[in-house]
C-alpha cells in the first residue's frame, strides 16, 4: 500500500519584504469632491527639521538596551528618559494617524472611510487628528497617490497643511520624518499616534506599502522611528495603537515601553471596518481631560460595538496596554522561561509542554489552508508549561497587571491580552533570524531554537548547544545576533511526513474486530506533540486521490499511547452532495472551526464553518482568504449570498502517481437562498484513513493508509490486508 503525504500544507515562507496583510469589509462610498474641504495651506508654525536613520544602521539608535546576567539569569532592562519637553498646558488631545493606505484604501476605500469618522466626530477645539496618507495605488477620494499629504482633521473640516515626496510608508524614515514634523508643529498636552493599515505581527511589523514591494516597518525599524521622534520631541506618546492585525503581541510592547505610556492592540486579526473614529473623536470631545487609560477602553467598546452591527465579532480582540508594568512582566517571563528551558532534561515534560502549547489559543489561522502566522496568547504558553516549569503564575500576573482593560468575542474569549511568537509551522525561511534579534528572552528564545534546530539537523535534542547567546559568559542583548548563519539550518530544511521521532510498540494496523489503531512506545509518546487523522476518497473518475481534511474522532490517550479510530463516516457537505475538504482551526468543548479551501465566484478563499457539539448543527462564518504565500493575512470576512457560486477545492495526487500533487475543483454550486452545510453520513463507497502524528520538532509521520467501505446501509468497515 502506497503512503499518503500531508499535501499541500501551506507554510509562511517570511523574507524581510513579505508582509501579513489585514484586508478590510469594503463599505466605503466614492466621496465626491465638495465633501472635501481641502487647503493647501501649510500652518505658519516652525518646522523643526527632518531627521533620518542611516541605512544599514537600524537597531544601533534605540532607547532600549535588554541583556541577561549570565550567573542569576536575571534580565538587566534600561530604557531612555525622555522627560526633557515643556508640555504645553492646553487640554488638547491630538491624535497622529499614520495612513498606510495599502489596498484597504485601492480596493474598499477603507482610508477614506476613517478620515470621513474623523471627519464627522463632534466638534472640538480640544481634539484633532493630523493624518499622514500614502502607500496605496489610488484614493477613492480626492487624496493624490504620487505625493504623501498631511491634514489636519478637526471641527468637521479636512484641511491639507503639508505634502512630502513619495517614498516608502514601510521605511523608518518616513515614519520618523512624519513624526518629528508633527510633535514638532502640533504638540499639544496629550498626544497619540494610530499605525494603520496591515498588521504582520513581531515578525513583519505594520504598514505594508503597495507601491514599494509591500515594504514594512519591522519592530526594529519602529524602534529606530520613534527613538528618533522622541529625541527630538523629548518625551512620550500618551498611547501607540495600531489599527491592524495581530500586533497585541510582548514583542511589540517592549518596543513601545520606552516611547509611549500605554499600547492598543490586537492580538488577532481585525474584522469589520477598523476603529471608530468618530465615537473616539466624540468621546475626547467631551471628555479632553480624560487619561489614556479611559479612551483606551472607548477604543475598545466601540470597536467591538462596529464590529457586532456587521456580524463581525466572533474573533474581535483589543486590548489596552500599561506599558509602565511591561519591564516586570518581561522579567517574570524570562524567569519563567528559565525554567521551560530547564525542563529540557525531561523529554517526557517536553512533550507534554508543547502539546499544551500547541492547543494553546492562536491567533491568524494556523492551519494547512489558511497558512500560519505563528502567534500564540502568552497567557495559554503559562498555562501549558504550569505542572512543568516555575514561574506560570507571576508570569501571568505580571501579564494580567500589564492588561488593564481588554475585550474578545466568542471565538477568543479566553485571549489574555498579549500573544508570543512561536513557530507553530516554520520551515525555509529566515522567520527564526528574525525572531533571534527581537525575543524578549534568550531562555524562551533557547527554548524555540533547540526544538527546530533538532528537528531540522541530526543533532541531538539533550546536546543542544546554546553558545549562540551564552558563550564565555558573554551577555545575551536585545537587538543582537552574534552570528546570523546560526539560523542557516532551516534554509533547505523541508518536513518529510515520515519523522525518525514517532516510533512505535504496536505498529499501526487494523486488528481483528475490524478497529484501525496504533501504540506508541515511551520515545513516540515523548516526541508526539499531537495526533488526528485524514480522510481521503476517490474521485468519480478514478484518477485521482482527494484529501477530505482532518478529524479528530480518535479514542486514545497520550499516557498509554494507544489511539484508534472513532471515526462514524458523517461528514460536512455541500447542499449537492460534495463533500468539502475540512480542516480544524479551532476545537473546544461547546464546538469546532473548520475551514474549506472553496473558490467563491472564481476567486480562491476559505469557508469558515463553525459546528457545534451539543446538536451538531452549523453555522457559516463567511469565506476568508487566509494567509498568502507572501505571508499575507486577509481581514475580510464575507458571507455567501444568494446567487454566489461555491466551487470545493482539494488537495490532491494522482492515483497512479502519489508524488504528482496538484489542485482538484469539485462541481459548482450555486447558492440559492440561505447556504446551508450538511452533515451526514457520507456515500456509499470506498475511502481511505491515515492518522497523522506532529512530532515536537516541526515534523510529522503519516501512517500508511488504509481502507474503508461504507455500505448502503452506512455500516463502515476497515479493510484487513
Amino acid at each position: 500500500m502506497f503512503r499518503f503525504k500531508k499535501t499541500g500544507k501551506k507554510i509562511q515562507a517570511v523574507v524581510l519584504a513579505a508582509f501579513m496583510a489585514c484586508s478590510l469589509t469594503a463599505c466605503g462610498d466614492d466621496y465626491e469632491d465638495e465633501d472635501w474641504d481641502y487647503e493647501s495651506e501649510y500652518d505658519e508654525k516652525e518646522d523643526p527639521g527632518n531627521q533620518t536613520i542611516p541605512e544599514g544602521e537600524v537597531g544601533s539608535i534605540s532607547g532600549l538596551s535588554m541583556q541577561v546576567d549570565n550567573a542569576s539569569g536575571e534580565l538587566v532592562i534600561s530604557r531612555k528618559s525622555f522627560d526633557q519637553a515643556q508640555v504645553p498646558n492646553d487640554g488638547v488631545w491630538t491624535i497622529f494617524v499614520y495612513l498606510c493606505g495599502s489596498d484597504l484604501e485601492s480596493e474598499s476605500g477603507m482610508g477614506t472611510d476613517d478620515m470621513e469618522e474623523m471627519r464627522n466626530a463632534a466638534p472640538s477645539d480640544k481634539v484633532r487628528f493630523v493624518v499622514q496618507t500614502g502607500g496605496a495605488d489610488g484614493w477613492q477620494s480626492d487624496v493624490d497617490d504620487s505625493v504623501m499629504q498631511r491634514f489636519v482633521i478637526q471641527n468637521g473640516s479636512i484641511t491639507e497643511v503639508d505634502t512630502a515626496d513619495l517614498s516608502s510608508m514601510g521605511s523608518p524614515d518616513t515614519l520618523s520624518d512624519f513624526l518629528v514634523w508633527g510633535t514638532g508643529a502640533y504638540a499639544s498636552e496629550h498626544m497619540g499616534l494610530i499605525l494603520w493599515n496591515h498588521g504582520g505581527g513581531s515578525i513583519t511589523g505594520v504598514c505594508f506599502d503597495e507601491l514599494h514591494d509591500n515594504d514594512s516597518v519591522s519592530l526594529m525599524e519602529m524602534d529606530a522611528a520613534l527613538m528618533t521622534c522622541a529625541e527630538s520631541s523629548g518625551r512620550k506618546f500618551d498611547f501607540i495603537g495600531y489599527d491592524a492585525c495581530l500586533m497585541g503581541t510582548i514583542e511589540v510592547a517592549n518596543v513601545l515601553a520606552t516611547y509611549a505610556d500605554y499600547m492598543y492592540a490586537s492580538e488577532e486579526m481585525e474584522p469589520g471596518s477598523g476603529w471608530d473614529y468618530t465615537a473616539i473623536g466624540n468621546y475626547l470631545a467631551e471628555h479632553p481631560e480624560t487619561t489614556a487609560a479611559d479612551l483606551g477602553k472607548v477604543v475598545c467598546d466601540s470597536f467591538m460595538e462596529a464590529c457586532k452591527k456587521q456580524q463581525d465579532d466572533s474573533l474581535t480582540t483589543l486590548s489596552v496596554i500599561d506599558l509602565s508594568k511591561i519591564d516586570a512582566l518581561l522579567s517574570s517571563f524570562n524567569s519563567f522561561a528559565r525554567n521551560m528551558y530547564a525542563v529540557g532534561e525531561d523529554s517526557v515534560e517536553v512533550g507534554e509542554m508543547i502539546r499544551g502549547i500547541e492547543a494553546a489559543d492562536n491567533f491568524g489561522g494556523n492551519n494547512k489552508t489558511e497558512g500560519y502566522t505563528n502567534m500564540v496568547d502568552l497567557g495559554g504558553i503559562c498555562d501549558a508549561c504550569a505542572s512543568y516549569a516555575e514561574g506560570a503564575d507571576a508570569a501571568k500576573q505580571a501579564l494580567a497587571d500589564a492588561v488593564v482593560y481588554k475585550i474578545s468575542g466568542d471565538t477568543h474569549p479566553n485571549a489574555s491580552g498579549l500573544s508570543v511568537y512561536y513557530p507553530l509551522s516554520v520551515q525555509g525561511s529566515n522567520e527564526l533570524s528574525l525572531f533571534g534579534k527581537i525575543s524578549v528572552s534568550p531562555y524562551y528564545l533557547s527554548f524555540v531554537d533547540r526544538l527546530n534546530n533538532t528537528g531540522a539537523t541530526e543533532n541531538d535534542f539533550a546536546s543542544y548547544d546554546d553558545e549562540q547567546w551564552f558563550e564565555d559568559g558573554e551577555a545575551w542583548e536585545w537587538g543582537e545576533t552574534s552570528d546570523d548563519s546560526h539560523w542557516d539550518y532551516l534554509d533547505d530544511y523541508e518536513q518529510t511526513g515520515e519523522s525518525a521521532y514517532i516510533t512505535f510498540a504496536e505498529d499501526p494496523a487494523v486488528n481483528d474486530e475490524g478497529v484501525y489503531g496504533l501504540t506508541l512506545d515511551e520515545d513516540g509518546i515523548d516526541n508526539s506533540a499531537g495526533i488526528c487523522a485524514l480522510v481521503y476518497e476517490l474521485s468519480e473518475d478514478g484518477e485521482s486521490i482527494l484529501e477530505l481534511g482532518e478529524t479528530t474522532d480518535i479514542v486514545g490517550d497520550w499516557e498509554s499511547g494507544s489511539f484508534s479510530d472513532n471515526f462514524d463516516g458523517y461528514w460536512l457537505s455541500l447542499p449537492d452532495g460534495q463533500n468539502l475538504a475540512t480542516y480544524i482551526v479551532e476545537e473546544t468543548e461547546d464546538y469546532v472551526i473548520y475551514t474549506s479551501p472553496i473558490l467563491l465566484n472564481g476567486d480562491e478563499t476559505n469557508l469558515r464553518i463553525r459546528q457545534y457539539f451539543s446538536d451538531g448543527h452549523v453555522e457559516i462564518e463567511g469565506a476568508w482568504e487566509g494567509i498568502s504565500e507572501e505571508g499575507a493575512s486577509s481581514r475580510e470576512i464575507v458571507k455567501p449570498t444568494n446567487g454566489d457560486v461555491i466551487t470545493p477545492l482539494y488537495y490532491a495526487f494522482s492515483a497512479e502517481d502519489e508524488e504528482d500533487e496538484f489542485q482538484f475543483a469539485g462541481e459548482e454550486y450555486t447558492v440559492s437562498g440561505s447556504t446551508v452545510i450538511q452533515y451526514g453520513l457520507m456515500p456509499e463507497g470506498e475511502y481511505y484513513y491515515a492518522f497523522c502524528i506532529d512530532d515536537i520538532y516541526g515534523d510529522y509521520y503519516c501512517t500508511d493508509p488504509v481502507t474503508f467501505n461504507i455500505d448502503e446501509n452506512g455500516e463502515i468497515t476497515f479493510v484487513t490486508e
